[in-house]
C-alpha cells in the first residue's frame, strides 16, 4: 500500500503538466482571450463616447487600444472557437477603420462575409449583416478616399458598385427580418453609395469627410 500511495504520488507531476499542456492550456487560453475581450470592449465603449463629443481623432488612441485587444483576443482564442473569432474579426476590423488602416479592414471583412455567406445553416442573420454593413461602409470609404486622390475611374467604380451592391443586400435582409427602421438606414446608404458614383469629382473636393 505504502509502494502504491508512493507511486500515485510520483505521478503528480506528471498529471499537472498533462493538465496545463493540454485541457488547461486550452482553459488558460480562453480566460486570457476573455480578458482581452472585456478590455478590447471596454476600450472600443470609451472610444465611442469620446469620439461623440470631441471627434474621431480624439478617440484614436483609444480605437489603437482597442484593435490591440481585439488583435492579442485572437491570438489567445483557441482554433476550434470559431464562431467568436469571427465576432472579434469584425469588432477588430470597426476599430481599424478609426485609425488609418481601412485597407487592412477591408480585406478581413471581404474574407469575413465570404466566410459567412458560405456557411449560414450555422451563422447567425444579425452577425452577417453586420459584417456586410461594416464591409459595404468600408467599401464607401475606399472609393471616396480613392477619388480624392485622383484615381481613374476603372480603379474607385468596381469598389463604389461592390458597396452599393452589399447595401442593397443589407436592406432586403433587414426588410426580410422585418427591422424596418434599420432597413430604412441601409437604403440610405444605398442612396449615398449612388450619389457618390455620379459625383463631380470638383463638387466631392467641397465635401468634408464622412465620419467613420
Amino acid at each position: 500500500m505504502r509502494m502504491l500511495l508512493l507511486f500515485l504520488w510520483s505521478l503528480l507531476p506528471i498529471g499537472a503538466g498533462a493538465y496545463h499542456f493540454g485541457p488547461g492550456q486550452d482553459r488558460m487560453r480562453v480566460d486570457q482571450a476573455a480578458a482581452s475581450i472585456d478590455r478590447a470592449e471596454g476600450l472600443a465603449c470609451d472610444a465611442r463616447e469620446l469620439a461623440s463629443i470631441q471627434g474621431d481623432e480624439a478617440a484614436r488612441d483609444l480605437w489603437l487600444a482597442a484593435e490591440a485587444a481585439y488583435s492579442e483576443a485572437l491570438d489567445d482564442l483557441p482554433a476550434d472557437k470559431v464562431d467568436e473569432g469571427r465576432r472579434l474579426r469584425l469588432e477588430r476590423a470597426k476599430a481599424q477603420m478609426f485609425v488609418s488602416r481601412l485597407p487592412e479592414a477591408r480585406r478581413d471583412l471581404a474574407q469575413l462575409v465570404g466566410e459567412l455567406e458560405a456557411d449560414p445553416a450555422s451563422v447567425e442573420p444579425a452577425l452577417l449583416a453586420d459584417a456586410r454593413g461594416v464591409l459595404a461602409n468600408a467599401q464607401y470609404y475606399t472609393t471616396w478616399l480613392k477619388r480624392l486622390e485622383g484615381a481613374p475611374r476603372a480603379d474607385w467604380e468596381p469598389e463604389i458598385e461592390a458597396s452599393r451592391q452589399n447595401y442593397k443586400l443589407l436592406a432586403e435582409e433587414l426588410d426580410r427580418r422585418g427591422e424596418s427602421k434599420l432597413a430604412a438606414l441601409a437604403k440610405e446608404d444605398l442612396e449615398s453609395s449612388i450619389r457618390l458614383a455620379r459625383m463631380d469629382l470638383s463638387e466631392l473636393q467641397g465635401l468634408p469627410l464622412p465620419s467613420q
